[in-house]
């Protein structure tokens, strides 16, 4: 034991020597030229390195730089800044004066891929025929990655297109390692802070650039992500994933595939495609097992003009949008002119202001601001929805026509969903056209113009019972009695009528409808701004009445006039049963006089009563 930990010590004595008498006998700053030759050489780049190159000897041999920037040719500013650098290199080259780099690490860097940081290339450099490509040698492929590894932390990224807004990706740690066939493994994380937003992103990623920069291939696995900050749910959006993607310099195209991503409980999953350039072409086929956009998104507040303020469309406390510092009025819609693309989308579950949707499929083109939406469509509790239609946000004011279908859906679930005060349910079906400009629940309210046809089933609405205030009154007006009824509503087997939609007053003609107690017909308006009507009724009580008799067969076959107006949460309404029972009772009466009458239009008394009736 004692001879084994003798050898060791021996040996590291030789290692210390050895190491000590290297740092003496090489001096790392005769690697200066030789590193800024070779990185010309292979790039074109120009390498600058500030102050003294120094040994690091533990835990691994390195040399040690100050500042150091990376400037393409022709670039206004360094596409890569670092406060420091360090080369791990390799310790038997350097024996005969040969630098063999395993890794380089960078430290406080900052890496600008920004239009002033591009390569120009120089204007007397001879240009081949177009449709022609000629061999490239090593060092005309552009820029190269050729060292083992590369490690960076605490560093900053900036990435602007041309003249869009800069983006900032912060905190920078990343780790690559490659190949002699240049296959790398990627492990990476940092942050982006904007418009009061933060985003945290991890992935790990195996990188084929054997090709780069003509082609690059990456598959993306262990793809964690959460996002926090204004305008997004309380509790953020957080999810993982893996993708694999795809880069063509000829055609610049990004493509990728076997997507498949969370973000709290919903799913995507697809492929797709975008060709770079001054209008991006998009192609996206996605689908999806769930997608709950109220775990991803924050509903607006819709307000009502009813003096009671905003009514909020869900409970969960946000903070407030992002400040724009600029203060530049955007049009609605507006990114949708700066890109074309198609969209086909399938999802088994969509849960949106608190509706289940199911198969639900999307088909939508756009063509730098003209939105086609050919098939929007899903069930909804046994019925179905569809609502294709078209958005024009190419001249600045947006203006969308969307013609909606519905079969068969519960109307007490919309009403509920966009918070109109209205306690009705019932089976809706309805076919229209309306148009607008900006989608969302306050325009529809206020904005929105269009006609269509709509018609119920098996409704019952809350608050009020025709059949009671008609036979109520009749009650107190006559000896005529009714059956019991305590039922604080009213029931309608179908029901059916035209709407026309003008700027938040919605016009109800021709309306009707009918169950086994009554029948009615009816017009009026709703403001759904306000959240008040007025509407006109004639309800025909057909049943539930006691006993038999001549008036109440005149009830049964007699409309009542029935006004209903004011808010909708504190309703008022008219009721001229009175006048009605008079005018009934005295047509009866003139109808009995005249018969008489006309059995005794030979006598004298038959004369005066037929002259008496005659008179205006």
């Amino acid at each position: 034991m004692r001879r084994i930990l003798t050898t060791l010590m021996i040996l590291l004595v030789v290692l210390v020597a050895g190491l000590s008498s290297l740092v003496l006998l090489v001096n790392p700053n005769d690697f200066r030229s030789y590193m800024v030759k070779q990185v010309a050489e292979r790039s074109g780049y120009q390498l600058q390195l500030e102050g003294g190159l120094r040994w690091h000897v533990w835990p691994r041999l390195s040399i040690l730089a100050g500042r150091m920037a990376l400037t393409a040719p022709g670039a206004s500013a360094p596409l890569v800044r670092a406060d420091n650098m360090r080369l791990d290199v390799a310790l038997l080259p350097l024996l005969s004066h040969q630098l063999q780099v395993k890794q380089v690490m960078l430290k406080g860097a900052v890496v600008q891929l920004t239009p002033q940081t591009e390569a120009i290339r120089d204007q007397n450099a001879p240009v081949a025929p177009q449709g022609t490509t000629l061999p490239q040698e090593p060092g005309e492929r552009g820029w190269s990655f050729d060292v083992a590894g590369l490690q960076v932390v605490d560093s900053v990224l900036v990435f602007q297109h041309e003249d869009d807004e800069q983006i900032t990706v912060r905190d920078i740690r990343l780790q690559m390692e490659q190949d002699a066939h240049h296959q790398a493994s990627v492990d990476f994380s940092g942050r982006i802070n904007r418009d009061q937003r933060d985003l945290s992103l991890n992935f790990s990623a195996q990188v084929q650039a054997g090709n780069y920069p003509q082609s690059l291939e990456a598959q993306l696995s262990q793809i964690s992500w959460q996002l926090q900050g204004a305008d997004l749910p309380s509790q953020g959006i957080s999810g993982s994933g893996s993708v694999n993607a795809s880069w063509q310099e000829a055609s610049k195209m990004l493509s990728f595939s076997a997507l498949n991503m969370t973000a709290n409980d919903s799913s995507l999953a697809g492929e797709g495609s975008v060709v770079l350039g001054d209008a991006p072409v998009w192609s996206l086929k996605l689908q999806s097992d769930k997608l709950n956009l109220d775990n991803l998104l924050v509903r607006a507040d819709i307000f009502s003009g009813s003096g009671g303020g905003a009514q909020q469309a869900q409970s969960a406390p946000k903070l407030p949008r992002p400040v724009i510092a600029n203060g530049v009025n955007v049009p609605p819609y507006s990114g949708l002119t700066g890109f074309s693309g198609t969209l086909s989308m399938v999802a088994k579950q969509v849960i949106w202001r608190g509706l289940p949707f199911s198969d639900v499929a999307i088909q939508a083109d756009n063509q730098r601001g003209l939105l086609r939406v050919s098939q929007l469509e899903g069930s909804l509790a046994g019925g179905q929805i569809s609502l294709p239609g078209t958005l024009d946000a190419r001249d600045g004011t947006p203006q969308a026509t969307f013609q909606p279908k519905l079969d068969n859906i519960e109307i007490g679930s919309l009403l509920k969903a966009f918070n109109y005060a209205i306690n009705m349910t019932g089976k809706m079906s309805l076919a229209g056209d309306f148009s607008g400009s900006v989608i969302d629940a306050n325009h529809f309210r206020r904005d929105w113009q269009g006609q269509a046809n709509l018609e119920m089933k098996n409704t019952r609405t809350e608050g009020l019972n025709f059949q009671q205030l008609v036979q109520q009154a009749v009650e107190r007006s006559t000896d005529v009695r009714a059956q019991e009824n305590d039922d604080n509503a009213t029931r309608l087997d179908e029901m059916s009528t035209d709407i026309d939609l003008d700027n938040g007053v919605l016009t109800l003609n021709n309306l009707q409808g009918k169950s086994s107690l009554i029948q009615l017909t009816g017009k009026g308006t709703l403001n759904l701004v306000k959240e008040e009507g007025d509407m006109q009724f004639g309800i025909q009580v057909v049943d539930g009445w006691q006993g038999q008799g001549r008036l109440i067969d005149i009830l049964k076959s007699t409309a009542i006039p029935l006004r209903v107006y004011g808010k909708w949460e504190a309703l008022n309404y008219s009721l001229q049963v009175d006048q009605i029972l008079r005018r009934q009772l005295q047509n009866e009466a003139k109808r009995r006089l005249n018969d008489w009458a006309e059995r005794n239009k030979n006598t004298q008394s038959g004369k005066d009563v037929k002259q008496l009736l005659n008179q205006p």
